[in-house]
């Protein structure tokens, strides 16, 4: 009777996904997901996280169910999901773990990159990429960013009556230095900013994620062929002048995409909130307007509060095993919450609370292991640049709505605010 269940609820989670990659879908609309399995994305402005802190409080590490059949758990404890993400001869993160479920993944979907790879061909990518994203070879990218965030200044302060913060602001920003760091062309950005932000977004419609990781690896992969031919001076014209016999074209676009679409959306919902946070919060915006000292550690502090990569990439046991407690065997799929992860109380007192002067252990919004972020630095430097500049040049900035009539992200996997109306005078 379990096996056919189990045929059965495989069964039904493939003709679900076939309707997610043609349809797209509303998870909210599901009734028949549990409460569990949609916490990890579920999100309400700037409010403490309920969910994950009553999941967290009762099992660090808890079982949710999946429409496809798969054995899965819920991390949302720190030092649990430090545990897992650090295991790297312990889990899997290959693309192939899920081409394999027959959940209706095929393995030309594989996006290639350091996401969905592991040991070997994870450590042979990540040593390629590594030496341009060190502090010394990022640093020659201050002065770009400076002049790119000055000039997002100027437009903005030329306009009259309310400005969208993210579209003017926040989005450019990010787009403007991948464009020059890759060497792609910025006019393409519309296109790929859509490419990203539906990837992450569980309510697309025609372009579901897939379909839209699919149209994302289109591009790229046109733009690695031109790279071949005639290579430039961005990374991607780095990579194949220096590496072009060691790196096959899906490694490429796959290197690529992850630079792209990691960089991207990330930092834009990270400016957009994070002036959100300052505008609610008179005293942090003092501090960020007046002093250079507290810009640091209030980057830090809301890369940890926002985390708005909510869930890291899956993982996939390779063996059985016990993480804190917990049985998990062979073949189960691992999500960590890295939102639950970063607001557990055992880091200290009011960790739903913006804290820049609390000293806690070092933050997972990066991820951690093998996988950290490796544009971590990068995005630093360009909140470092962006939030002091903005309130200074508008130091009266406010709201231009009030702030419960803002709109954000429902079950995405970046979260974020899809518009941020702010007045600057």
């Amino acid at each position: 009777m379990s096996n056919l269940r189990s045929n059965i609820v495989s069964w039904l989670g493939r003709k679900y996904f076939s309707r997610i990659q043609k349809n797209g879908f509303d998870l909210s609309k599901m009734s028949f997901l549990p409460d569990a399995t949609l916490a990890p994305l579920r999100r309400d402005g700037l409010d403490p996280i309920a969910d994950l802190s009553r999941t967290r409080a009762k099992e660090p590490i808890s079982k949710i169910w999946l429409p496809f059949g798969i054995n899965a758990w819920l991390v949302t404890g720190y030092d649990e999901t430090k545990a897992v993400l650090g295991k790297a001869k312990g889990f899997s993160s290959d693309f192939t773990n899920l081409a394999e479920r027959n959940i209706g993944v095929a393995p030309q979907q594989n996006p290639g990159g350091l996401g969905f790879s592991d040991p070997p061909t994870h450590t042979r990518l990540r040593r390629l990429l590594t030496p341009e994203f060190t502090m010394r070879r990022l640093s020659r990218l201050t002065p770009l960013i400076h002049s790119i965030v000055e000039e997002r200044l100027d437009e903005m302060a030329a306009a009259e009556g309310p400005v969208d913060l993210v579209e003017a602001f926040a989005l450019p920003i990010p787009a403007l230095v991948i464009c020059e760091l890759l060497g792609v062309p910025y006019e393409d950005r519309d296109d790929f900013q859509r490419h990203s932000t539906a990837r992450f977004d569980l309510f697309s419609g025609a372009n579901a994620s897939l379909g839209a990781m699919s149209d994302s690896l289109s591009y790229l992969h046109g733009i690695v062929r031109k790279q071949r031919e005639t290579p430039g001076d961005g990374l991607l014209g780095m990579l194949v002048k220096e590496h072009g016999d060691e790196l096959d074209d899906q490694e490429l676009a796959g290197l690529a995409d992850g630079v792209l679409t990691g960089g991207l959306e990330t930092t834009a919902s990270m400016l957009a909130l994070g002036t959100l946070v300052l505008l609610q919060a008179p005293e942090h915006f003092a501090a960020i307007r007046d002093h250079d000292d507290a810009v640091d550690p209030f980057v830090e502090e809301l890369l940890r509060y926002l985390t708005v990569v909510q869930v890291a990439f899956p993982r996939f046991a390779r063996e059985d095993m016990e993480i804190a407690g917990t049985r998990i065997s062979a073949g189960d799929l691992v999500l960590c919450s890295l939102s639950g992860a970063n607001r557990d109380e055992k880091l200290g007192p009011d960790m739903e609370r913006v804290d820049p002067h609390r000293q806690a252990p070092s933050h997972l919004a990066f991820g951690y292991g093998i996988h950290r972020c490796i544009g971590a630095e990068l995005a630093k430097m360009e909140l470092r640049a962006a939030y002091p500049a903005l309130i200074r040049r508008f130091p009266e900035m406010r709201l231009a709505v009030p702030a419960e009539k803002l709109s954000f992200r429902k079950l995405s996997i970046v979260y974020g605010v899809d518009e941020l109306p702010v007045l600057l005078r």
